[in-house]
């Protein structure tokens, strides 16, 4: 069956979530298409070159998905890990993305991002995957989270990483294990520990 350049893009966006204008483009499908589609309301315009179904269809963590389209190599981190994992109070108004020492800093305006640069197995480990809105987001798990928050401390508060600590054990969203060994890879295991030792 063959479709129109508007069917294939309106099947390759319901299939991705969100997509860049340039990777449609890749699929033949001219801009101009895609500006005719936004134009009769068939997608949303969602961020410079960003494209994705009608606006009814978003959920609470759209700006993730966009954040994570617009920097694959970017991995949710502190505030933004906490809020998706549903162990904070606190809503960022900005998007927390970890991206390597040596990666180029991403130059988005349209989003409020926070970049924060980690290295070695501090990048690497504790990685989890969502879906959302059919885009993959890269999130670091509740206990990696939490060890993190403690080591960056200071740019978000030692109240807001006690509270991270507290709900994801009460919650059972990390064992005590894993606490010790991200705490010990990030090297905050000191700092930690009273509060470690306090829940058992």
């Amino acid at each position: 069956m063959k479709y129109s350049k508007a069917e294939q893009a309106l099947r390759l966006v319901e299939k991705a979530g969100i997509v860049r204008s340039r990777d449609l483009e890749a699929h033949g499908i001219a801009r101009e298409h895609v500006r005719r589609l936004y134009r009769r309301g068939l997608l949303t315009r969602v961020g410079r070159g960003l494209y994705s179904g009608p606006q009814d269809r978003f959920t609470e963590h759209h700006t993730l998905a966009q954040a994570c389209k617009r920097v694959p190599h970017g991995v949710v981190c502190l505030l933004s890990a906490l809020r998706l994992h549903g162990l904070t109070t606190q809503t960022p108004h900005e998007i927390w993305l970890a991206i390597g020492s040596k990666a180029r800093s991403p130059k988005e305006s349209a989003l409020a991002l926070r970049i924060v640069r980690f290295s070695g197995k501090a990048l690497t480990s504790g990685i989890e995957e969502r879906r959302i809105e059919g885009v993959t987001v890269k999130v670091y798990s509740p206990a990696k989270t939490v060890a993190d928050c403690f080591k960056h401390r200071n740019k978000i508060g030692l109240d807001v990483a006690l509270e991270a600590l507290r709900d994801s054990w009460r919650r059972r969203r990390a064992t005590m294990d894993d606490l010790w060994r991200y705490a010990a890879m990030c090297r905050v295991k000191n700092v930690m520990r009273p509060y470690l030792e306090s829940l058992t």
